[in-house]
């Protein structure tokens, strides 16, 4: 069983006690009472979304894991992706698509910065998934120490291992990235997981003419990022731009193709690829399938509230 709540719990906490206060201090009928404080119970176990495993549903699979590698250096937040929109606006949304597309399969989503992150191991369940592609946020500039895509190599290489000791999975990787490294780094080379990986592309966000980041200063306001590399005054706004042959080489490196983002549209042709290769079985949903029971608690609710207002119709 877990729970969901559709309002913050807290918050309808506070509504019921001041609610519950309010028919105490009302009703003087016992009968009433009772009856009000029933509505006020069931209005807060709904808002809870109560939802059980439900391990009867058969669902389809497939042997597909994907793992998203995605960049959250300063730069993903350059203002470059269709127009004045940030690159990681255009990630979300990629991603959320190919989740969308490929559902059945494991995903797995790392991210790196100045450090790694794995925010989910492979999974199943979508809700997940989308839950931490939408929670992904670049570094904090008080902490940015300029970026590279190495840092990343040594735990791509342990989560793709750990799919590939799992008979039959097809190993996916969508490596996403502007290609920037803004360090002393010299890219190293990535051949060293091919042979874990079976399908999958380089993603690159970003443009040759670049975008300015909008960052959170110290007053905590929004302004764009300062260049203080430059000799120039005023000091000018930082730009960001892809680095697409930083990007090809990975690609090259991994034997995955490279596709540059400009939609989500653009990786449909490389989603009818993959399809190619996933085999889909139907299995009990014993994966994390769950199903709301809300609705159970809406039938006496909706019940006493008919009651509790033909009774009101009757004293007027």
């Amino acid at each position: 069983m877990i729970i969901k709540g559709i309002i913050p719990i807290w918050l309808m906490l506070i509504f019921c006690i001041i609610a519950s206060l309010f028919v105490w201090k009302t009703n003087h009928s016992k009968n009433n009472l009772i009856r009000k404080e029933i509505i006020i119970l069931l209005v807060f176990v709904m808002n809870l979304r109560i939802m059980v495993e439900d391990t009867n549903s058969q669902k389809a699979t497939n042997n597909l894991d994907v793992l998203f590698v995605i960049d959250s250096t300063i730069s993903m937040i350059a203002e470059d992706y269709q127009g004045n929109s940030t690159r990681l606006q255009g990630i979300k949304e990629t991603t959320k698509y190919i989740v969308e597309k490929l559902g059945g399969a494991r995903f797995s989503v790392m991210t790196f910065n100045n450090r790694v992150n794995l925010l989910t191991p492979y999974t199943r369940d979508l809700n997940i998934t989308k839950e931490a592609l939408e929670t992904i946020n670049v570094a904090n500039m008080i902490y940015a120490k300029g970026s590279t895509l190495n840092i990343v190599l040594e735990d791509m290489k342990k989560q793709l291992e750990s799919s590939d000791k799992t008979d039959d999975r097809v190993s996916i990787l969508f490596f996403i990235s502007d290609g920037e490294i803004t360090n002393e780094d010299k890219l190293k080379s990535f051949s060293v997981i091919q042979e874990y990986v079976q399908n999958g592309a380089v993603l690159g966000f970003g443009t040759e003419q670049g975008g300015k980041m909008k960052i959170k200063d110290y007053d905590d306001k929004y302004t764009y990022l300062e260049d203080y590399t430059s000799a120039g005054y005023p000091i000018p706004k930082a730009i960001s731009r892809i680095d697409e042959n930083n990007l090809k080489s990975v690609a090259s490196d991994i034997g995955i193709d490279y596709i540059y983002m400009n939609d989500k549209s653009d990786i449909d042709d490389k989603i009818k690829e993959i399809e190619k290769l996933k085999v889909t079985k139907f299995e009990n949903g014993t994966d994390n399938s769950y199903t709301d029971i809300y609705y159970i608690f809406a039938i006496p609710l909706i019940g006493m509230l008919i009651y509790e207002f033909i009774n009101y119709k009757r004293k007027l």
